[in-house]
């Protein structure tokens, strides 16, 4: 297929190549200047100036400054000046405007530049790479919807383009650092000195970014060359991955999905395996063409790996349904419902081309390639909804947790009253401080003591009932004090012993008062326990212990059964600096391993 944005010598036709590399130079240095400012208004002198004063418009230049430039360097040659302008000029409001929202909706605790959450930076930077990918090839065949080898052609050779330019920035640094060393070897300081200065780094790095970018487009067949190979050697990784998750499949009637409940990340897992399977049919279909098949073994590889994707996504919602159902909506829940209504046009779409083929006449996987652009405009649609104030996640989340209140299917001493102080931004708030003036007494207690809380620690500490430990006594037959396994809060070591860890105590009198302490190991360490005045055991410390190459009993719990257990005065004493006391922590060496006799 002949290139549409480049001439029969493999440079970019519009302007020439240097004309090429003057604009794109040019972008990244207007993008290196502006992020500078953005950099220097919020650490001048450690105080904020304008804009990084305002939260929400800062974090809005912030998401258009470093996006938008992007997408211009990538764009510069394969769209008219009109055209690229105006799609500039809109992807740099719409990705303002999400970054506008995003902190907006935030507390203002610990609220600091950015200003910016990772989920809004990193479904920003996936839904302006699918839309550009989309427009480009529409606006140069001058329909909606252009062939699908264009799209193909466009999406993989930008792909491999940002990989390998960010390789090459990354490579550039290295070797400025590499020859700042060799100059401090000899005593000149002023290459480190340059470098550590943002008025050149940030720059610098946007310039030699768009450099990358210039070089890897003036030689489009040596991009598609590279981009060839790495489509050829992924493609393979499909037999593995398709193996794997047919495995994963037929086991699951024998061994059910209470273990992969128990994850707690079921539908996240599922979820990435479907994702994988998605990108790798992807590698091994490419473009389609007749002339472009993959080898037979690969093509029924492709095949098995579609009709997979829809177990695979029925298991994720599946999951999320019990989540849901069980314990309400969270913004986490609402962004895997939306990766999980993509998933069931990728698996209804791959599935059909997989079977179709067996009921009418009809191209290998031939529908795959409607089903992609679908998938694709719908996943732009779905994550600027998520990211604005039309399916905001933290709006819907605090909607739904507050109903499930006020219907009762939770009760007021087990709502989550953390989630709406920490983690659900200003619609939290705003329903805690409604929850704090419930005619509930209980409600509204518990909602006030939520609102005066600066730790999620502490809430969580309040909110968990007591639990009954189950510890283990060793030697075995010896009897632990009963008020050692009464039920006990969250935040005791003994809280996790029978749930998560199994835990072994044993008694010993280590102070030499007459008096017998417990020592309780779990996998991680051994806690010291001491009876109060009034018979109550408390936690005193822990014992960590050195984990030594070759050991056999590295677990705490097994080095605990050992007879030799028994206290050890220290060699160095405490040392008393004004109010506060110092404890040294040996430097220990582990023994030198024993040699086996073959």
């Amino acid at each position: 297929m002949t290139d549409p944005f480049h001439d029969q010598t493999g440079r970019a036709s519009l302007g020439g190549a240097r004309g090429l590399a003057a604009v794109r130079l040019g972008i990244g240095l207007i993008q290196g200047l502006l992020l500078y400012g953005l950099y220097r208004s919020m650490a001048t002198h450690d105080a904020l100036t304008w804009p990084a004063t305002h939260p929400a418009l800062f974090a809005a230049l912030v998401l258009a400054c470093a996006f938008t430039p992007v997408m211009l360097l990538a764009g510069v040659g394969r769209l008219s000046i009109k055209a690229l302008a105006l799609w500039g000029v809109g992807a740099a409001a719409i990705l303002a405007l999400l970054g506008w929202h995003d902190a907006a909706q935030q507390a203002q605790d610990h609220f600091r530049p950015p200003y910016l959450r990772f989920p809004a930076v990193a479904f920003s930077a996936a839904a302006l790479f699918i839309a550009h990918h989309l427009i480009v090839p529409a606006v140069a065949a001058g329909r909606w919807i252009a062939d699908f080898d264009d799209y193909f052609d466009t999406a993989w050779k930008a792909g491999v383009q940002l990989a390998l330019s960010l390789g090459f920035t990354g490579a550039f640094w290295l070797l400025l650092f590499l020859g700042a060393a060799l100059f401090r070897v000899i005593g000149l300081s002023f290459l480190s000195d340059l470098i550590s200065e943002e008025w050149f780094s940030i720059p610098v790095t946007c310039l030699v970014f768009a450099v990358a970018v210039q070089l890897t487009d003036v030689r489009a067949g040596l991009i598609r060359g590279v981009r060839t190979v790495a489509l050829m050697l992924l493609s393979w990784l499909l037999l593995v991955i398709t193996v794997l998750v047919a495995g994963f499949l037929a086991a699951l009637p024998f061994t059910g999905l209470d273990g992969l409940w128990k994850t707690g990340s079921a539908t996240a897992l599922v979820l990435s395996a479907a994702a994988a399977l998605i990108v790798l049919i992807n590698t091994a279909y490419q473009d389609g063409r007749e002339d472009n098949l993959p080898p037979v073994v690969l093509r029924v590889a492709v095949r098995v790996a579609a009709v997979l994707l829809t177990p695979l996504i029925l298991i994720a919602i599946w999951g999320l349904s019990l989540r849901i159902g069980q314990h309400g909506l969270t913004p986490d829940r609402i962004i895997a419902s939306a990766c999980a209504l993509v998933g069931v046009i990728y698996a209804a779409g791959y599935g059909w081309a997989a079977l179709a083929p067996f009921l009418k006449r009809m191209a290998w996987m031939k529908p795959l390639e409607r089903t992609n652009v679908a998938a694709a405009i719908l996943t732009v649609g779905v994550i600027l909804a998520l990211f604005s104030p039309l399916a905001d996640p933290a709006r819907l989340s605090v909607g739904d947790q507050v109903a499930r209140l006020k219907r009762g299917a939770v009760a007021a001493a087990d709502f989550d009253y953390a989630f709406l102080r920490f983690e659900a931004g200003k619609p939290g708030r705003v329903a805690l401080a409604a929850r704090a003036r419930s005619p509930d007494a209980r409600i509204a207690r518990l909602a006030r003591q939520a609102q005066t809380t600066t730790s999620r620690y502490d809430m969580d500490q309040t909110g968990v009932p007591p639990r009954t430990p189950t510890i283990e006594a060793w030697p075995k037959g010896r009897r632990l004090p009963p008020s050692f396994s009464a039920p006990v809060a969250s935040g005791d070591p003994r809280y996790a012993c029978g749930q998560s860890d199994g835990c072994i105590a044993t008694m010993r009198d280590l102070n030499g008062d007459g008096r017998e302490e417990i020592l309780m190991a779990t996998r991680f360490n051994i806690a010291l326990f001491a009876a109060d005045a009034d018979g109550r055991w408390s936690h005193r410390g822990d014992y960590q212990v050195r984990r030594c190459p070759g050991s056999r009993n590295d677990d705490p719990r097994e080095r605990l059964k050992s007879p030799d257990v028994a206290p050890r005065p220290s060699e160095w004493p405490d040392l008393k600096l004004g109010v506060e006391t110092a404890r040294l922590n040996p430097n220990e060496a582990c023994p030198p391993p024993v040699a086996v006799n073959p």
